[in-house]
């Protein structure tokens, strides 16, 4: 870095601190900064630098990249070898540093994509010999970075309920790597106007004025975006989210839970590639209201309930991460709210509360089938104050180690649900056993 050039010994020092203050406060959008990097740090065009090859294959990728494909570009920062974890802007976890029996280390709220390489296999019941599996391609988002050991889904050629190819799947499937959208001052989205000056996708991220913008949240692609490299043959028909991060999101939540102020359109969003999911066009028991009004009744139950045998909870108390909801608002001051207050349950008087694709399923991946928060396989999700068992016989756990359930749930402690714990679909559902236990 040229501030870091020395021509007067007499300012060493001085110089020294903001070379520090610098480096200290490059966190995780400080290389997007709400749009596009910088070219090289992306894109090679002698595929080395100080001799050293950019790529780990050693082979620059399509369009000049620091990788064998898109992914693994975006890996080269997103994920670390060794790296303890959870570490801010990482979502992917080496295999070497989750052994069997381990879980990935990251925790954002989207989840860590190492989930897709962790299978598993359990008995039901004792003296079955029906071995039950959940194979890692179904913990979530599959997709290519040859670098990093991930490959396409072998099970389903297209997204669930669209057309988009697995084949074609990678980070900039859902990320434009060049931030083109950006936020204006009235919320409106845009690729041509005013020149982004910040993130916007986190608390403290800059404000839009009528000069300047911020980014979408987290790069996401909207209206006419598609990857070069795939063509315009699926294009965006829905613009990203309003939505807010927490400065810290990547934690486990062993202490407090992480809050993403979520305000409205992610189900739309999630439409782009999924436009038949949850509609009249799939079966009427995969049909779910998503992008939908909770309403006063289910607002009141959410709020609560606050696991069974417990429906004692309000508004104050009763957020679950687990079960996130959209505040139904694009105002950005009310969506702050959640996030520099105390995290509180569907209200109307914040907005219009609202059920989304990402109250019952992570972005990236999970410990569970179908990025599910939760486990939906199990008639419990703990049990006997577990959230696994010992032994082959799994039939909650389902394969998983004690320390796997419990990173899957982001260490929310079992005891924060009852001895004997149902799906966290009575979050929201006033039916079944949390019915009778009013």
């Amino acid at each position: 870095m040229q501030i870091c050039k020395m021509n007067k010994i007499g300012v060493v020092q001085a110089t020294l601190m903001v070379c520090m203050t610098v480096m200290l406060y490059a966190s995780a959008d400080a290389f997007h900064r709400g749009g596009v990097g910088e070219c090289e740090g992306c894109h090679t065009i002698h595929n080395s630098r100080g001799g050293v090859p950019d790529s780990p294959t050693g082979m620059s990728g399509n369009y000049l990249l620091k990788g064998s494909d898109q992914s693994s570009v975006c890996l080269n920062c997103h994920q670390v070898s060794g790296d303890p974890g959870p570490t801010a802007y990482h979502v992917s976890t080496a295999p070497a540093d989750m052994p069997p029996g381990t879980p990935p280390r990251q925790m954002p709220p989207g989840g860590d994509f190492g989930w897709l390489k962790k299978s598993y296999s359990w008995f039901d019941t004792l003296g079955s010999t029906t071995i039950q599996r959940s194979n890692g391609n179904s913990h979530g988002h599959n997709f290519s970075a040859l670098d990093y050991g991930y490959d396409v889904d072998s099970d389903r050629p297209v997204a669930p309920g669209g057309n988009y190819p697995s084949s074609a799947m990678s980070c900039t499937s859902c990320h434009d790597p060049h931030g083109k959208y950006r936020r204006l001052y009235n919320g409106s989205i845009s690729t041509a106007t005013a020149p982004i000056k910040g993130s916007g996708s986190l608390a403290r991220s800059a404000v839009p004025d009528s000069q300047n913008a911020v980014g979408v949240y987290r790069l996401l692609g909207g209206i006419g975006y598609y990857p070069k490299s795939l063509g315009p043959g699926n294009t965006f028909s829905y613009n990203p989210p309003a939505a807010v991060a927490p400065d810290v999101y990547n934690r486990a939540e062993s202490v407090s839970q992480t809050r993403v102020a979520y305000g409205s359109g992610m189900s739309e969003w999630c439409r782009n590639c999924h436009p038949n999911i949850h509609t009249d066009a799939v079966p009427a028991y995969l049909k779910h209201p998503s992008g939908m009004i909770l309403g006063a009744s289910i607002a009141g139950w959410y709020n609560q309930y606050i696991k069974d045998g417990d429906l004692l909870g309000d508004a104050s108390i009763a957020f679950l991460s687990l079960v996130p909801f959209e505040i139904g608002s694009t105002d950005y001051v009310n969506m702050l709210k959640p996030i520099a207050g105390t995290p509180k349950g569907p209200s109307l008087t914040d907005g219009s509360p609202q059920v989304m694709c990402l109250s019952c399923h992570r972005a990236h991946a999970s410990g569970w089938d179908g990025a599910m928060r939760w486990n939906n396989r199990s008639p419990y999700i703990v049990f006997s104050g577990k959230y696994s068992q010992t032994g082959n016989i799994q039939p909650y756990g389902q394969g998983r180690s004690e320390i796997e359930a419990q990173a899957a749930y982001y260490y929310i402690p079992a005891t924060a649900f009852a001895n004997k714990q149902y799906p966290l679909c009575y979050k929201c559902h006033k039916t079944g056993t949390a019915e009778l236990k009013k």
